[in-house]
């Protein structure tokens, strides 16, 4: 969000509330039933604010699974030397494990494929953050690694919660891991 309060610690605060609040009313009923004016008393905010922070519940709502962005692109890079295909990093496991108590709201903001609000959010830093790592290390085909890793993870990642790809988290992760790792082996041939 770009409305020049970024740096204010008021308005962090005001939209800390408000995240907190959406994913309160998230655990109770779905996005598309839950109500601006719901929101606002719970984060005991004025209307007038959440519009102020926010355009409406949908930009909300991908400010606060924010984080599971930066958890997910930090998960798959959480190794350091050559890559173990057969055991990935705890944080990647702890990624998918920890996305039981909202999967109900990144299912609403990832749809099937990858695609979404959400979706888009990550593809874009996972691509981002991909492609700089490549290129640093001078790895072949920076550009298309990182589309490749990017599509791939946000379309497991959204087809797994969808019920479309059956595995427990730790399965998930081994499996995505060996598939990562692949992508990036397979673009040195």
């Amino acid at each position: 969000m770009t409305d020049g309060r970024e740096g204010d610690p008021r308005a962090a605060r005001t939209r800390a509330r408000l995240r907190g609040a959406l994913l309160e009313e998230c655990a109770l009923r779905p996005l598309a039933e839950v109500s601006v004016a719901a929101l606002v008393r719970r984060a005991e905010v004025g209307r007038a604010t959440f519009y102020l922070h926010y355009a409406d519940l949908e930009a909300l709502a991908v400010d606060a699974c924010a984080d599971v962005v930066r958890e997910a692109v930090d998960a798959l890079h959480a190794w350091r030397g050559a890559p173990d295909p057969a055991v990935p990093p705890p944080a990647l496991v702890a990624f998918f494990t920890d996305l039981a108590p909202h999967a109900g709201l990144y299912r609403e903001l990832l749809s099937p494929g990858g695609g979404g609000p959400l979706g888009l959010v990550l593809h874009r830093d996972l691509r981002a953050r991909s492609r700089a790592e490549r290129a640093l290390v001078g790895a072949p085909e920076p550009d298309l690694v990182a589309s490749a890793v990017a599509a791939t993870f946000a379309g497991v990642l959204a087809d797994w919660l969808h019920g479309l790809v059956e595995a427990t988290a730790p399965e998930l992760a081994r499996r995505v891991w060996r598939l990562l790792i692949a992508l990036h082996r397979t673009a040195l041939d």
